[in-house]
C-alpha cells in the first residue's frame, strides 16, 4: 500500500498551514486538508482509517500534536481532494484532533473534529500521514480520541503506508 501527498518545493503547501490566507483559516486555524493519493490497497480491505500527527511537537508542547484522525473511509479510496474534512467528500468518521483536549480551549467542532492544518512555533517540523488498511469498519462515534482509534484497529490492521511532509515555520 502506498500513500503520498503533494508538495511544494518539498514542503507542504502554504494553504493547509499556518502560511493560508485568512479566507483559508476559520477561527486563526488553517482548516483546508490537504489532497491524498492512495494506491494499492490490499483487495480484502474493508476500511481505511488514518492519523495526521506531529512528533516534533513535543519539545514544545510536551506531547504528539494529533492534526486529523479518520476512520470508515471507504476501502476503494484512492484520492482523498483537498478539504474533504469539511466537505465531506469522502464519508469518513472524524476524531478528535488536540485542540479538543483542552490545551487550547476551543470547542467549536469544525475546528476539533476535522482537520487543523500545521502551525509549527519553533521550526520547521516533520508531520507524519499514516494509513491503515483495516478487515472491518470500527465502532466509532464522530470526536472519538486517538488511544480509542488505537484500541479499535487492533488486530484488524491489513497494512499501513506512511509518508511524511515538512511543515514550514
Amino acid at each position: 500500500m502506498k500513500v503520498s501527498i503533494p508538495t511544494e518545493n518539498g514542503l507542504l503547501a502554504a494553504k493547509y498551514s499556518k502560511q493560508a490566507t485568512p479566507d483559508q483559516q476559520y477561527k486563526g486555524h488553517p482548516i483546508i486538508s490537504f489532497p491524498v493519493n492512495i494506491q494499492d490497497v490490499p483487495t480484502d480491505a474493508k476500511s481505511l482509517a488514518f492519523a495526521f500527527f506531529d512528533h516534533d511537537a513535543i519539545p514544545v508542547g510536551g506531547f504528539t500534536w494529533i492534526h486529523w484522525i479518520a476512520a470508515n473511509l471507504p476501502a476503494d479510496t484512492t484520492v482523498i481532494p483537498e478539504n474533504a474534512s469539511q466537505t465531506g467528500a469522502v464519508p469518513m468518521v472524524q476524531g478528535n484532533n488536540s485542540t479538543a483536549g483542552g490545551y487550547t480551549g476551543e470547542t467549536d467542532l469544525k475546528v476539533t473534529q476535522h482537520y487543523v492544518g500545521p502551525y509549527p512555533p519553533d521550526q520547521d517540523h516533520d508531520y507524519t500521514f499514516r494509513l491503515y488498511a483495516l478487515d472491518t469498519k470500527l465502532d466509532v462515534q464522530p470526536g472519538y480520541w486517538l488511544n480509542n482509534f488505537f484500541k479499535a484497529i487492533d488486530g484488524h490492521v491489513l497494512a499501513t503506508a506512511e509518508t511524511v511532509v515538512v511543515g514550514k515555520k
